[in-house]
């Protein structure tokens, strides 16, 4: 399913998203220059290429066994971690700081459909809920809901054999963003191009679209194999829910309004 962006009509002009428009930049630099792009020669080809992205992964992304733990695995723990490439000895990455990859590991994308599904609904949502809570807030929800996701998959796999996969991509962010504009706009219309209809572009309210999403990404957590991280997407959005929850009761100012100041009123001439 394709989605457009929603119908704000009415909404006063806000200023430009630049959070929104910074983050998807960022994810696709780091992309094109990261050896899962397949553009850079400084990662080689075939095999080559292929190994150097298990080592970038390891290096960058976030393991759960190394944020509990404080400290990278070694090469002993790495070796035993199920679903190794095959040819690409593991190596450990000593300079590594767990905490910091919480983050960086938010910015990496496995293949062209994981980063353009992401930034597809970043695009779409994400200078709605930017515009709702300003720019400097807004980054800040961003990472720190990431960050919450990261930690909650983490706590989740403490002891399962996943604990010592590689978590990278902007899903558990993002999904924060869903969870957020679905509190501020639940009635907004938003164009999607549903497969089973050949591909006709219908509008639906928001309501219906991202409930639709989260019960799969919930339904998904029990009935999927490993790969997808699901577990991510319903912290993420859930989070992003509650926040925006707290938000509500304090309205965002107009752009371009003043205040009215209080005047007394005038007292009536008697005849």
């Amino acid at each position: 399913m394709a989605l457009a962006a929603p119908d704000h009509t009415d909404a006063p002009a806000g200023p430009a998203p630049a959070v929104s428009y910074a983050l998807i930049a960022v994810n696709t630099l780091v992309f094109l220059l990261a050896p899962a792009a397949g553009l850079n020669p400084l990662y080689g080809t075939g095999q080559a290429r292929v190994c150097a992205e298990q080592r970038y992964e390891q290096r960058w992304g976030a393991i759960p066994a190394e944020i509990l733990a404080g400290r990278p695995l070694t090469s002993e723990q790495l070796a035993e971690a199920p679903d190794p490439v095959p040819g690409c000895p593991v190596a450990a990455t000593p300079g590594k700081h767990p905490a910091l990859s919480v983050l960086t590991g938010l910015f990496l994308h496995a293949g062209w459909l994981h980063l353009l599904g992401n930034l597809l609904f970043l695009h779409v949502f994400g200078p709605t809920v930017e515009q709702r809570l300003g720019r400097a807030r807004f980054a800040l929800f961003y990472l720190a809901a990431g960050s919450l996701a990261t930690y909650g998959f983490a706590l989740a796999e403490a002891h399962s054999p996943g604990s010592t996969r590689v978590l990278i991509g902007a899903s558990g962010a993002i999904s924060a963003v869903l969870g957020a504009y679905l509190r501020f706009h639940p009635r907004a219309r938003v164009t999607a191009l549903v497969p089973l209809l050949l591909f006709l572009p219908l509008r639906f309210p928001a309501w219906l679209v991202l409930g639709l999403w989260f019960a799969l990404q919930w339904w998904s957590v029990h009935a999927a194999g490993p790969g997808v991280a699901y577990l991510v997407h319903v912290i993420g959005f859930s989070a992003g829910f509650l926040y925006a929850c707290t938000v509500l009761g304090h309205p965002p100012r107009r752009p371009g309004r003043r205040p009215i100041p209080w005047r007394q009123p005038t007292k009536e001439r008697e005849q």
